[in-house]
């Protein structure tokens, strides 16, 4: 959804040049300063951001009301919901350490490893094994996953792929577990570009 480039917003906040999981860190305790109804513009220059913000607002109640890009800045507008609208943040409780997936892989075991950073992430840093799947895509390649695997999901910082995992519980997956840190602590074999 884009807005039109008149919009404007109550609040301004800066995180250009920020990586996941920063600009949600930063939007969530800005957003703790406006009044409900109010609008919040968030400037970023990374591209899983539009990703990051959606699923963030989805998961506490806030309303994403889109993004307009501008060179190599996106804008998102999120809406500060309502005291009865605001949901209680979540984290997915099923997670694994890097050690225990590096164990996994190393054992051959069977499963399936979905990274869902941004595609430039993926090809100058990733996992051989894993399969990219970017969270902003994901919802719409579901019928490339089976319910029933094991499904491990990791990206940089643990918090996308969080995102993720509560994206496809929700979905109907079963077998699904968060991989913490994330590739920001994977001292495993990786391939790169």
């Amino acid at each position: 959804m884009s807005v039109q480039s008149n919009f404007s917003a109550d609040k301004t906040l800066d995180c250009k040049g920020l990586a996941c999981p920063m600009p949600v860190v930063r939007t969530k305790k800005a957003m703790e300063e406006l009044l409900p109804g109010q609008v919040m513009e968030v400037q970023a220059t990374d591209k899983g951001s539009l990703a990051d913000l959606k699923s963030w607002a989805n998961n506490t109640g806030h309303e994403f009301l889109g993004t307009i890009q501008e060179g190599e800045v996106w804008k998102h507008f999120l809406r500060k919901a309502s005291t009865h609208e605001v949901k209680e943040e979540t984290n997915f409780l099923r997670t694994i350490s890097n050690e225990e997936l590096q164990k996994k892989l190393e054992a051959n075991e069977k499963l399936t490893l979905i990274d869902v950073r941004e595609p430039a992430e993926y090809a100058f840093h990733r996992i051989s094994l894993a399969i990219s799947i970017p969270l902003g895509v994901l919802e719409e390649r579901l019928d490339e996953l089976q319910p029933d695997d094991d499904i491990y999901i990791i990206c940089r910082s643990g918090k996308r792929s969080d995102m993720a995992c509560q994206l496809l519980a929700e979905k109907g997956f079963t077998k699904i577990t968060n991989v913490v840190p994330g590739m920001s602590g994977w001292n495993g074999p990786v391939e790169k570009q």
